[in-house]
């Protein structure tokens, strides 16, 4: 197997930057042959993103080191994922009435369609992260695009050039961020001396990691509870919709818990995981009464997202959990309390289920570290090298082509 069958996947986390090994097989699978961790500092990260770049590229640096060690492998491409809660992900939808129905869509007519759209898209997303940052001009960069449908006359192609008809529909899903967010990301990657084979929103990457089989046409919602951040993504009708994150996450239960006893963040961490474990921690009820205070806040943050995902119909009733927050008992409860969505336009009482790493399609831990919840975030970065490494589809392709065309 030649050295570029293997690959890394860097996920730089809010607490930990966490880094796995892994080589493709010839099945076109990812086995993961080495994993590294190392905390990172209070003041490393905020909110998922980079806040001192040097700091970030030394704690990278170890949990690289980590994992090439066990793994007896070295390499230099890397797909990193991006947080925070200014990265915006959302599918636009162009539709055209087509003044020629009898003629067969060209590439150049589909070429054309897919730039109006990109430009629509990049519009929102200026507009939307400068109204919420409240700066003018913000500089706002394309992170990954997909097509995520089209249809002609309602019927659903993959591949809509050589069709004739007169209704011609396409959707692709678009994620943004703030230049000063991915640049920090591509400086940590420059300065590890790592080749970036890409970058990609991680609440996209975690539902594009679990198979459509699993999904079904029925869609599920995809909540990781991470140390700075919680990202939620919507997938319904097969593909990836929408994705957001706000800024709530474990840090912040640790944080109150931290200020309510008086006691040190570090205490106050090691008390938290304890309590998640389900081992008996002193005080008992006062730690799971700040959290469930805590967790009540975030259970509304939550509903604000799906409010935000409810306006374009009905959201699905399977919510899946990850992330190392989301051991919390708290945050499972909150989600199925009566109280929770009762106005949102479910089409019945969601079912929440745990991710676990055996629920990421064709990657396969051979280290036997790759646990829990936690664990699954990497190993759907993972997953993104494999789609990477695959033929594109030919309206991927194209869109690909117009990207480059309008140099985003």
């Amino acid at each position: 197997m030649g050295a570029s069958s293997v690959s890394l996947a860097l996920d730089i986390g809010t607490e930990y930057a966490k880094a796995l090994v892994f080589e493709t097989s010839e099945e076109g699978r990812a086995l993961v042959t080495g994993v590294g961790r190392q905390k990172q500092g209070l003041s490393h990260m905020q909110s998922g993103t980079v806040a001192d770049i040097p700091a970030v590229v030394q704690n990278c640096r170890l949990a690289l080191d980590a994992a090439e060690a066990m793994s007896e492998r070295r390499c230099d491409r890397v797909v990193v994922g991006i947080a925070g809660e200014l990265v915006k992900g959302f599918t636009t939808t162009r539709k055209v009435e087509r003044r020629k129905p009898d003629s067969s869509v060209t590439h150049s007519e589909l070429e054309h369609l897919l730039e109006d759209l990109e430009h629509d898209a990049s519009a929102e997303a200026q507009r939307t992260i400068t109204w919420e940052t409240g700066l003018a001009n913000v500089d706002v960069r394309l992170v990954h695009a997909g097509v995520a449908a089209a249809a002609i006359d309602g019927y659903a192609v993959t591949n809509p050039v050589g069709f004739q008809g007169r209704h011609l529909r396409v959707s692709v899903f678009n994620a943004y961020a703030p230049l000063v967010h991915l640049g920090a990301l591509e400086s940590v990657v420059d300065q590890l001396g790592l080749r970036l084979i890409k970058v990609v929103a991680e609440p996209y990457a975690v539902a594009r990691s679990i198979s459509g089989e699993q999904v079904g046409q029925s869609g599920a919602l995809f909540i990781d509870v991470g140390g700075g951040t919680t990202d939620v993504a919507l997938v319904r009708s097969g593909s990836v919709e929408g994705t957001r994150m706000f800024a709530l996450g474990g840090r912040a239960f640790t944080k109150s818990l931290a200020d309510r006893l008086d006691i040190g963040f570090d205490d106050a961490e090691s008390l938290k995981i304890e309590h998640a474990s389900g081992k008996a921690v002193v005080p008992a009820a006062e730690v799971a009464a700040i959290i469930g205070e805590d967790v009540a806040v975030w259970a509304a943050g939550v509903e604000l997202v799906l409010e935000e995902f409810g306006r374009e119909g009905q959201l699905p009733a399977r919510i899946e959990l990850c992330g190392g927050g989301a051991a919390l008992p708290e945050i499972r409860a909150a989600l199925e309390s009566p109280g929770f969505g009762t106005d949102l336009p479910f089409a019945r009482r969601p079912q929440i289920s745990m991710m676990e790493p055996d629920s990421v399609s064709e990657v396969d831990d051979q280290t036997g570290l790759l646990v829990d919840q936690q664990d699954v975030t990497p190993m759907a970065l993972a997953y993104q090298a494999l789609e990477a490494a695959m033929p594109q589809a030919p309206l991927d392709a194209a869109l690909q082509r117009v990207l480059r065309g309008m140099r985003v």
